[in-house]
């Protein structure tokens, strides 16, 4: 008898990673999906192989039980996600994730690991675009570490303990 909650239908948030660069951060970010029930999705083109020994050996013996998903493009990842409530990480957004009242099903989305989201994408100003607080003498933080903290805020918001 496991100890794990059972798989749910519906999940209670989506993790978008737009085009990742770094298979050992995709598979911290599906290990930490696994951990809270969280679906993950990957715009692509990514810059390695689904299949690569990184990111499995990051995901660990986990990645079997994630639910993932590629996708083609922004557009379509759009299409089949309802885009009202996508927020948007970056190290230029005005709020901070403290800032955010997050519900069930959101969407958490995070850029590339050089480049963050593109403009067309990403407006600093939206209310839906966030930032986890740090001093100005750290350029940014690793993504896996970032999508952590914001799975487990949205978590501790949505999840009764």
């Amino acid at each position: 008898m496991s100890d794990s909650p059972p798989l749910s239908v519906s999940p209670p948030a989506h993790v978008v990673l737009y085009q990742p660069e770094i298979p050992q951060n995709t598979g911290n970010i599906g290990r930490t999906c696994v951990a809270v029930g969280a679906k993950l999705w990957i715009v692509e083109p990514a810059s390695f192989q689904f299949d690569e020994k990184r990111l499995r050996r990051a995901g660990l013996d986990y990645w079997q039980y994630l639910d993932w998903e590629p996708v083609p493009s922004w557009d379509a990842l759009c299409e089949q996600l309802n885009p009202e409530r996508f927020f948007f990480f970056s190290k230029f957004a005005r709020r901070t994730v403290w800032d955010a009242e997050f519900a069930l099903g959101d969407v958490l989305v995070f850029g590339r690991e050089t480049s963050g989201l593109p403009a067309s994408i990403l407006k600093p100003n939206d209310p839906r675009s966030l930032r986890l607080p740090m001093r100005e003498q750290v350029r940014s933080l690793n993504l896996s570490v970032t999508a952590g903290i914001a799975l487990y805020e949205h978590q501790r918001q949505t999840i009764a303990s």
